[in-house]
């Protein structure tokens, strides 16, 4: 097991090393001119003799009676072969315009590699024309001329036109058949005939995954920049929401402070100057954050207008809450209340309300039909939030960013928005299905903003 674990990590090493060296700017030109110089070697060495030809698949031989039969390895008394798929025999094969020819082939069936990567489409064809040239001459190709084929089949296959890419590999097909129907086929145009067309379904399966790896990918992107907006929104929401209650207890800060000054009789002059400083203090603060809320409320639309009084956790706005969702979804909500009420902070009542309004919203587009249970159960030092809907679970319970999609196009968030709002007070949010099916959100918020124990 250790054996074979090694060896592939080996083969995946050198695999790395290969697309590393393959992807360099020079790679094309180097290959070109190894190949080339291999072709020339190659086809000069079998001209020459001091290469043996290479074999034939379903070779013929003659026989003195003049039947042709199938060679089955041997060869026959008078040594007379028919090659109709090998080189024809040649009286004179070191001639020089036999050598210069053969060069020349080698060369063009073996330099258009170094454009490959620029101009496929010209690579494949200059190669495959070459190729056929040299089947028509010498009926025969070169171990390197068949090699740069398959790099160029693969690369037009990839990256360029697709049909061109297998249409040029038909004519290595129709000829090794044609030879192996007439009596024999020479091994490497055989393997051109089966490894082209391999080799450009390759190019076009890569081309396919990597289009389909860069969509993905761009979706993903896509995915990340409307959740990074939507949280930054929600964010924006919830200040402008937080600074209505915060306002309201400056400004009675203020108040106070100029009333307990003017109405205190007897008060010293250091007192009447500290609450005057408490309440230059306070409209202060009102004033910068009446600043800032001016920045946050930039580009908000419609939403700048609206100032009604932020919502709590009074029965009335509870139950009309739960009468809207019930009106909307045309089933069961049911509020239950258990505990003692505990005295709240407005911000608190603010993200309770904005949490439960929430999850009915999430309940009603993500598992539409489902019964919704609202449960607020006080505890001595704040409140345990609770809401379950019997759905078929977290598959359409839950909202879009829990199965990795962009959040909803409405006006809550989902999961990020409840979770950010129970952050801001102190408290905090979990949410995944329930046991025995539907989807649960709970939250655990204090009495106080910051005070959960």
């Amino acid at each position: 097991m250790e054996r074979a674990h090694d060896r592939r990590g080996r083969w995946a090493t050198w695999a790395d090393r290969g697309r590393r060296i393959a992807a360099t700017p020079h790679a094309p030109a180097v290959a070109a001119a190894l190949l080339a110089s291999l072709a020339v070697a190659e086809s000069i060495a079998h001209l020459t003799g001091a290469l043996p030809a290479y074999p034939l698949i379903g070779e013929t031989v003659s026989v003195p009676a003049g039947e042709a039969i199938t060679h089955p390895g041997g060869v026959p008394a008078d040594g007379t072969i028919a090659r109709p798929g090998g080189p024809p025999p040649d009286p004179n094969p070191g001639a020089p315009s036999l050598l210069v020819a053969s060069g020349l082939l080698g060369l063009a069936t073996t330099l258009p590699v170094a454009i490959v990567r620029a101009r496929p489409a010209v690579a494949a064809v200059a190669v495959s024309a070459a190729g056929l040239l040299s089947l028509a001459a010498f009926h025969t190709l070169t171990a390197a001329g068949v090699t740069a084929q398959l790099i160029c089949c693969y690369r037009l296959g990839r990256t360029g036109s697709q049909p061109l890419a297998v249409l040029l590999t038909v004519p290595f097909v129709l000829v090794a058949v044609a030879g192996t129907a007439l009596g024999g086929t020479g091994v490497l145009t055989l393997l051109a005939a089966c490894l082209a067309p391999a080799a450009a379904l390759a190019g076009i399966a890569r081309r396919a995954q990597t289009r389909a790896a860069d969509d993905d990918a761009a979706r993903r992107a896509i995915a990340d920049t409307l959740l990074e907006h939507t949280a930054r929104g929600e964010r924006a929401r919830i200040a402008r929401e937080l600074h209505d209650v915060v306002a309201h207890h400056i400004s009675m800060v203020a108040v106070q402070a100029e009333t307990a000054r003017l109405t205190t009789p007897g008060m010293p002059a250091t007192g009447a100057e500290r609450l005057s400083a408490i309440g230059d203090t306070a409209r202060a603060a009102l004033t910068e954050m009446r600043r800032l809320l001016g920045v946050l409320r930039e580009d908000t639309g419609a939403e700048t207008a609206d100032r009604r009084p932020q919502p709590g956790l009074g029965l009335g706005e509870l139950n009309e809450l739960i009468d809207e969702s019930r009106d909307a979804s045309g089933t069961s909500v049911r509020l239950i209340l258990t505990g003692p009420p505990v005295p709240l902070g407005p911000g608190v009542e603010l993200a309770a309300y904005r949490i439960v309004q929430e999850a009915l919203t999430n309940a009603r587009r993500h598992a539409p039909g489902a019964a919704v249970d609202v449960e607020l159960h006080y505890t001595g030092d704040g409140l345990h939030l609770t809401i379950r809907d019997n759905g078929p679970g977290p598959a359409t319970a839950a909202p879009y960013e829990e199965r990795g999609l962009p959040a909803a196009p409405y006006g809550g968030h989902g999961l990020s928005g409840m979770r950010e709002r129970a952050a801001a007070v102190g408290g905090e949010l979990h949410a995944g299905p329930a046991t025995g099916g539907g989807f649960l959100v709970e939250a655990r918020l204090p009495a106080r903003d910051g005070e959960l124990g």
